[in-house]
């Protein structure tokens, strides 16, 4: 009150006017829940099984899924998560001598979320990582950089099929949370 004593008389009533809104405005947070609080969303997104395509794309894009869906070995899966991944890798940096110093990786993942154990499908959808890297003239280089490549776009493809099944389960968990599945 010191502040609102120390100011000229015309600007007291509108600090005041100005205090009581960001007070009501405070008001309006109740009932706030955070997307990851422990009794919502992360029980449900611990139960996803995750069943990735054969080779290294599949089974990174599996190891930070299971690490950001914080899997619960211990428990039953509530749900299984069926992916398929497309890869591309494209020549962006060419030297004067037609040779590649510079690569962009895309990585495409879809997805399907089918409850168990009745296995139909209860949401839809994809995600896609582009993302480029430097092609050394040192082969070995050249191929770390590759795979950094892909285990940085599976960590970014993981963080977002995790934050859109976040949201999908806030928001209800409504069957058909996206396109029904192409047989």
């Amino acid at each position: 009150m010191r502040l609102i004593a120390s100011l000229p008389a015309a600007a007291a009533p509108s600090l005041a006017a100005l205090l009581s809104l960001v007070t009501l405005g405070l008001g309006g947070c109740a009932g706030f829940q955070p997307l990851y609080a422990q009794d919502a969303i992360v029980p449900k997104l611990a139960a996803i099984q995750v069943n990735a395509p054969e080779g290294r794309a599949g089974y990174l894009l599996r190891q930070h899924l299971d690490d950001a869906l914080a899997k619960d070995r211990g428990a039953a899966p509530a749900y299984s998560m069926d992916l398929r991944i497309n890869e591309a890798r494209y020549p962006r940096g060419v030297r004067v001598d037609n040779v590649a110093t510079r690569y962009e990786y895309v990585l495409s993942a879809a997805y399907t979320l089918k409850a168990q154990p009745s296995g139909a499908a209860v949401k839809v959808g994809s995600v896609r990582v582009e993302l480029t890297y430097d092609s050394a003239d040192q082969p070995y280089a050249s191929i770390a950089a590759q795979q950094d490549a892909e285990d940085r776009a599976c960590e970014e493809a993981a963080r977002r099929i995790q934050l859109e099944l976040a949201v999908w389960m806030a928001n209800g968990s409504k069957v058909g949370g996206g396109k029904a599945p192409k047989s």
